[in-house]
């Protein structure tokens, strides 16, 4: 397609037979317009461009890294500071954490134990991260997840 089209407001009749002529197609570009708008290039080359744009744009998009940490609801206070610590790397790193008591057997019985060693987790990690769902029970497991809080 040349620079030598003329620009212009057509009927569609005539703008697909403005198309023809130039050997070209006519793209319907915003639908929703009233009338619709339409171009004429070569469909091609635009669904080309289309799509690297696209790529260009999901590789500037984030992603999101969420990391486990997985407790019992018996965990001693050792075994918690390790992985507590495992935890405030991962939220300095700017990952989400999805910290889960997983309940074994019978141990669903101390799901209030559970409970409270997540929420014991959370108000640690105030500072680095903020809670986006509080614990909630889901079959075996007891579920907790932290957003790192953006950095000013």
């Amino acid at each position: 397609m040349g620079d030598n089209v003329e620009m212009g407001i057509y009927p569609t009749s005539k703008a697909l037979a403005k198309a023809q002529e130039l050997e070209s197609d006519l793209v319907e570009i915003s639908p929703k317009a009233s009338p619709p708008v339409c171009k004429i290039m070569d469909y091609k080359k635009f669904l080309y461009e289309q799509k690297k744009r696209d790529k260009a744009l999901k590789a500037k998009a984030t992603k999101v890294v969420v990391k486990e940490i997985r407790f019992g609801p018996q965990t001693d206070d050792h075994d918690y500071e390790f992985k507590k610590r495992h935890a405030e790397k991962f939220l300095k790193d700017g990952a989400k954490l999805k910290a889960y008591v997983f309940f074994k057997g019978r141990s669903i019985v101390y799901k209030d134990q559970g409970e409270i060693l997540l929420l014991k987790l959370a108000q640690e990690l105030e500072e680095l991260g903020k809670v986006e769902q509080m614990p909630k029970l889901e079959g075996k497991r007891m579920t907790m997840f932290i957003a790192p809080k953006t950095k000013k």
